[in-house]
């Protein structure tokens, strides 16, 4: 089964802007300074900036759950997270923007606590949190689940 992580609209467009400007601060003074000899520095410059505002969109917009058969995979990008189920020991509410797979604005997470995990937790926020705790509980009946809303 697969569960996609909420898409914070705020996030996106806050980081989005944030690596715009910097792009444009970047680029603003070798469109203005060099002359023409410079063209390749400018296109050159452009090319890193697109290629980084790929990722950063890539990563945020791509990031999902899956329940596999032995092990629950958390996916954003290039970035992969095999956890198997013998290892989850707790799920608790959290919430902590600021920390996690996903950094959101969004109030109210899940946080996964598991014995590999570099950490000790992994913090996840999955658009429908219901469904995926009571996923989690079939795959992990041995671990903790604290009161969730």
């Amino acid at each position: 089964m697969v569960f996609r992580s909420k898409v914070d609209i705020f996030f996106i467009t806050f980081i989005f802007l944030m690596v715009l400007i910097m792009g444009a601060i970047s680029l603003f003074p070798l469109l203005f300074i060099y002359e023409k000899a410079s063209l390749s520095i400018v296109t050159l410059m452009s090319v890193i900036f697109i290629i980084s505002v790929g990722f950063i969109l890539w990563y945020a917009i791509s990031i999902k759950y899956v329940f596999y058969e032995d092990y629950l995979l958390i996916k954003g990008g290039p970035f992969k997270s095999k956890i198997p189920y013998e290892d989850i020991t707790k799920a608790a509410p959290t919430t902590d923007k600021s920390t996690g797979y996903r950094i959101s604005s969004s109030e109210k997470g899940l946080e996964l606590f598991y014995k590999s995990a570099p950490h000790g937790s992994i913090k996840i926020l999955p658009k429908d949190k219901r469904q995926f705790i009571t996923e989690l509980r079939k795959h992990c009946p041995h671990a903790q689940f604290h009161e969730f809303e």
